[in-house]
């Protein structure tokens, strides 16, 4: 069995996230980059299944930036056999789109039996990333799993919806996507730190892959057109209450069409 498990890096959660005013595009400097606590849940996801299956693959699959390659390092720690990291400058601000065209490209180059994502990353949250892949890849996808059994031949899960519950299968390979309801993700001891240094980690630009922008932009991708800061909050408005309190406080939510 080979794992593919997707890991993306974010700006720290509990640290301020800002776009470049010029450009739109996620300041990745403003605040640490850390790897995404999902992606950490859905590496532990593939850690446990190999813990019990040996002869396991478990991959990891990032892109980005040169910083990215700290993160993986820092994934390969807790466990994975080995990464792959695609690193190309074409790919500054890609878009969903853009992003599910190259990471399907680079499964394929990787080889894969399984794929296993977050649900949504802490910061785009765009939750579609998966499905997208699946759809590059006329693979079935499982997609916001609380719960993941894999077998030989396919795998089987649980989603929550408005009403109940779903039990889902899908036959491999295939990609599947799980919650914050997934495990924790275990701490790395002092030789998984030490054998992360020496893990296989390769470096793939698009045309490794037989990509290159123009064949990514013939298929369309969001361009930003403008960019302006987020407004100063200002004072709000006291309602003063002198007897008529209600009524004044429902007239300013109706001018605001709030109720």
């Amino acid at each position: 069995m080979k794992i593919i498990v997707l890991v993306k890096q974010v700006p720290d959660t509990y640290g301020e996230r800002k776009l470049n005013a010029t450009t739109g595009i996620l300041d990745r400097a403003a605040s640490e980059p850390i790897i995404d606590e999902i992606s950490e849940r859905a590496l532990e996801v593939a850690l446990r299944y190999r813990d019990s299956h040996k002869g396991t693959e478990v991959v990891l699959l990032g892109m980005g930036p040169a910083s990215v390659t700290a993160a993986l390092r820092k994934a390969l720690a807790l466990g994975a056999d080995s990464a792959v990291h695609v690193l190309d400058d074409a790919l500054a601000g890609a878009d969903m789109g853009y992003t599910a065209a190259v990471l399907a490209a680079a499964t394929i180059h990787t080889g894969y039996d399984l794929v296993i994502a977050g649900n949504e990353s802490t910061d785009g949250r765009g939750g579609v990333i998966p499905s997208m892949i699946a759809e590059h890849l006329q693979r079935p996808s499982l997609t916001f799993l609380d719960s993941l059994d894999i077998l030989d031949e396919r795998v089987s899960g649980v989603r929550r919806t408005e009403t109940g519950t779903v039990d889902a299968h899908a036959a491999l390979p295939a990609i599947v996507s799980i919650t914050e309801l997934a495990p924790d993700v275990r701490f790395p001891n002092f030789k998984g730190i030490l054998s992360a240094k020496k893990k296989p980690l390769t470096v793939l630009a698009l045309a490794d892959l037989g990509l290159d922008t123009a064949a990514l932009s013939s298929r369309g991708h969001s361009v930003i057109a403008k960019t302006e800061q987020r407004p100063s909050r200002t004072a709000g408005t006291k309602v003063a209450d002198d007897g008529n309190a209600g009524v004044d406080l429902a007239d300013f939510l109706a001018a605001r069409h709030l109720i």
